[in-house]
């Protein structure tokens, strides 16, 4: 899918409407959607447990918090990409306690220029995250289809009377044979010993 085709889901926590009227402008239908707007940090925290969200921007501060926890716990969630505009007069304090956990930080006021560019740095890191992920999901795979052939290797050694490197190459000959893949291979011999 290219980057023009993808839309964003967006979570935009801000008590000011100034604010919340130009992220509107910000973020079109065509590219963001959906974009959800709360004033507070405790509907932002429901809101996140119920669904999950690609950007969250955070416009600090809040009713009922700074949004810098908040924002933190976000990133936690390797799918999730955080944008935090907090005051200028303490951006660089908390600069420093969120970036190591993968927080953007925008000192405020800015313009729309820069909140442009950030989101393009938001949906730059998502795609990073999103490559990840598949990494993950592979080495997660393979891990599992590692799992299965041993579990069939140790039932052809205790049912077969086979050495460990002959119930390998067994199950190796056979996928080769019947045109399948070890797992598969080794998913059969599970349900016939087992």
């Amino acid at each position: 899918m290219n980057l023009e085709d993808r839309a964003y889901s967006v979570l935009v926590v801000s008590a000011s409407e100034s604010f919340n009227t130009a992220a509107r402008e910000l973020l079109p239908p065509s590219q963001y959607q959906p974009v959800c707007f709360t004033s507070n940090i405790s509907e932002a925290k429901r809101q996140f447990a119920d669904r999950s969200f690609d950007f969250v921007i955070i416009n600090s501060p809040l009713p009922d918090d700074n949004g810098t926890r908040f924002a933190v716990d976000c990133c936690r969630s390797m799918t999730t990409v955080v944008l935090l505009l907090i005051r200028a007069e303490i951006h660089t304090e908390t600069y420093s306690k969120a970036v190591p956990y993968g927080v953007f930080t925008l000192p405020k006021p800015t313009s729309k220029i820069i909140m442009s560019q950030a989101l393009s740095w938001l949906a730059s890191a998502r795609e990073r995250l999103r490559r990840l992920e598949k990494k993950t999901l592979s080495v997660e795979e393979r891990m599992e289809e590692i799992r299965i052939v041993n579990r069939a290797k140790i039932l052809l050694v205790s049912e077969l009377h086979m050495t460990e490197p002959e119930a390998h190459r067994y199950i190796e000959k056979q996928a080769m044979d019947r045109c399948t893949s070890k797992r598969e291979m080794a998913e059969t011999i599970i349900n016939t010993y087992s």
